[in-house]
Parts: structure tokens; sequence; C-alpha cells
């Protein structure tokens, strides 16, 4: 089902466009905000050197940014903000962050009245175009793109995660007779997913199956239900799937499986969403949001945070998910921070997958790395 709402959203857009600091920086409510990009960038308390690294570097052993646990302190806006954000779902381990953050209090600290409402990423993207909800926590899909090319004003503004390198979460294959790990042909493969097209996930998998004579053109999709993608591998439905964790555990070591590949270490491909209320409306809101995001994400989610046990069992009430599934794959390296041309890559996938319109989007339109940059008290 997320798989078809995510291309659902490549084709809804279209119709919908046509019918559609150590000081406080904070001044007067009645004074108009700057943008995003022309706000003065102050130091920040417990955010030095290690709260900032070259957007550049694609390396998968770099460590993400880092500020101390309880940095970038609190900056209370002078007047409390309710905002909305969207996200796909409330169980999942990537959202963690935003769930602690409400629970914990981290929002109220900056001011904020923060509402988590899961829609679906056709719902929620025209309602953030419009300010109708203020962020989604999602990806820069290729529904994101074609919004953004038909005038939504929309930009990824902080990242959410990139993958530990001993999870396998990714593409594996059933292998015929005669082949080994190192020689599969994909060329011609029906494989389950329950991403779709349009989905993020089309530039990774694009990487593991050009090393094997495939490429998003060559193979088969079959759009399975969560529950379904294994089974359908396991019984010769599908020789080839996209196994999410914890899943893949239960082929990994087997006989006759082998792992092709997954996200890209050291890189988020997705996060949180502004619309114009957080980009231009109220950037001290936009600010602060972020501030909170990255305060949780430095006290509680410093290194691999399943170490600590009674973290885990809190985690696991909180996302109301099984405990025991959650201590069986690694921790996520939780990471605020966008690399150059992640967006252009994705955009490369969604052309060769058949679902974006247009010519690409430079970075400029689709990424705005100042909010957090204020944030951390660092301008790259």
């Amino acid at each position: 089902m997320r798989g078809r709402r995510a291309y659902g959203a490549v084709l809804a857009v279209g119709v919908l466009l046509v019918s559609a600091a150590c000081s406080s920086p904070y001044e007067s409510d009645s004074e108009p905000k700057a943008g995003a990009n022309n706000r003065t960038i102050r130091p920040v308390e417990g955010c030095g050197d290690t709260s900032w690294t070259d957007p550049a570097d694609l390396s998968p052993t770099r460590l993400p940014a880092r500020c101390q646990a309880g940095a970038p302190p609190p900056q209370p806006l002078p007047k409390t903000r309710k905002l909305t954000i969207a996200t796909g779902t409330l169980s999942a381990e990537y959202v963690a962050p935003l769930q602690v953050a409400l629970d914990k209090g981290e929002f109220k600290k900056e001011g904020l009245d923060v509402t988590l409402k899961v829609l679906p990423t056709p719902d929620a993207l025209p309602l953030l175009a419009k300010g109708d909800i203020d962020a989604q926590w999602a990806a820069p899909e290729a529904a994101v793109m074609n919004g953004i090319r038909g005038g939504f004003d929309i930009r990824w503004v902080v990242g959410n995660f990139s993958p530990d390198p001993e999870s396998k979460s990714g593409l594996w294959v059933r292998l015929k007779k005669g082949e080994s790990a190192d020689r599969v042909a994909m060329a011609g493969r029906r494989m389950g997913t329950m991403i779709g097209k349009g989905s993020v996930i089309a530039y990774p998998m694009e990487q593991a199956l050009e090393k094997h004579g495939g490429g998003l053109d060559k193979i088969q999709y079959a759009q399975l239900g969560s529950a379904d993608v294994l089974t359908a591998l396991q019984n010769g439905g599908v020789d080839s799937a996209w196994l999410l964790d914890p899943v893949w555990r239960r082929v990994d070591g087997e006989p006759g499986y082998t792992f092709l590949g997954g996200q890209p270490l050291g890189e988020p491909l997705g996060g949180m969403l502004y619309g114009p209320s957080l980009l231009n409306d109220d950037v001290d809101a936009g600010v602060a949001l972020l501030r909170a995001y990255i305060r949780t994400i430095n006290t509680y989610f410093i290194s691999d945070y399943k170490q600590d046990a009674a973290f885990v069992s809190y985690l696991a009430k909180l996302l109301k998910s099984d405990e025991a599934i959650l201590r069986s794959t690694p921790s996520l390296r939780m990471d605020w921070e966008i690399r150059t041309g992640t967006t252009d890559r994705l955009q490369s996938a969604y052309r060769a997958q058949g679902v974006s319109e247009g010519d690409p989007l430079p970075e400029s339109k689709t990424v705005n790395r100042a909010l957090y940059e204020e944030a951390t008290g660092h301008r790259s």
C-alpha cells in the first residue's frame, strides 16, 4: 500500500497543481521575518567543530555531525507556535527522534506546540505547499520533485538517518542454479517491493542493479503488501525483493539467497520537508523546530543507542513496536545533514523509472541547509 501511495503521489501532484545563536535572535512578532537564507548565523553553545561535516563528503566511514548532549540549547520563542508535522507512520524507527522530542518536551522547550499527524505523501504534499500543515517527515520523492517543478514552495531542510554498516536492509535475490553471490544476472528479474516507483529507494536500487546487469528499466516490478514481500521471495512468486528491517534477518545466512546492496552508507535519503509557512512566513519557528530535533539526536541518539537496554525498552513502548524485533537490527545512524548532490542522484533514478517530469531541478530548488546551519551555529 505504501508503494502504491508513493507512486500515486507522482500522478496526483500534476492534477493538484492545476487546481490548486548565544543571544536570542528573535524580534517582535509584529516585525517581518527574514528569509531562511538571509539570517545571521551566531555561534551556538555546545556545538563546535564536530557539529558540521563537509556536505561533499560521501565517505561511507564519515561520522555524522554531533553537538554536546543538550545542545543546541533551547531559545524559547516569545509566543507559542502550533505546528503540525505530517508523517507516514508513527511506529518506524526513523520517526523515533520526533517521538522522543515530543515525549521528552524538547519541542515545548522551544515554545512549540507540535502535533504529529499520520498522512500519506499524496495527501500531505498539497497541504504542505498551501501551508495547511507546516512540515512533512518524508523524503524528496519523485512526487516532491514534480511538485516543486510545478510551483510548490517546498524544500528538504534536514536529514534523518543513514544505515549502520552491518545493516542488510535492501535488495535481496534468490540465486538461480549456477549463480554465485558475485555473479547475479538481474536483467528480466521480477522484483517484489512495497515501495514502488518514484520512491527514494530507486537510487540505491539502481546502484545495486547496475552492478549485476540490471537497471531500473530492465526489471519487472511486483508491488506487494509488507507482509507478502518475503513470502513471495521464499515461495518463488518473485526472485528478488527489497527487504526492510528486520525482515531481511529471515534470509540472512540462508543458502540460496544473497544481499546485493542497500541505502548508501553516510547518505540520508529523507528527513524534514518544509513548506512556505516555515521557509518564509515564520523562519524563527522553523529554526526552533530543527533545534529541538537536533538536540534530541545529540542527547538520546549519539551513537549506538541500542547498547542502552533501558532506552531500547523505552523506544519500543513509545513506538508501540516489539522490543525483541527492535533489538534485532543495528542502530540507525541519526544524521541531520544533507549531502551534496543527493537530489541530483535521486532525480536521475526517477528518470530511469520514467516517473520524472521535465528537466532536472538544481539543488538550490530542492534543498535548504540554512536552517539547520543556523540551529548549530555554522554556515557552510
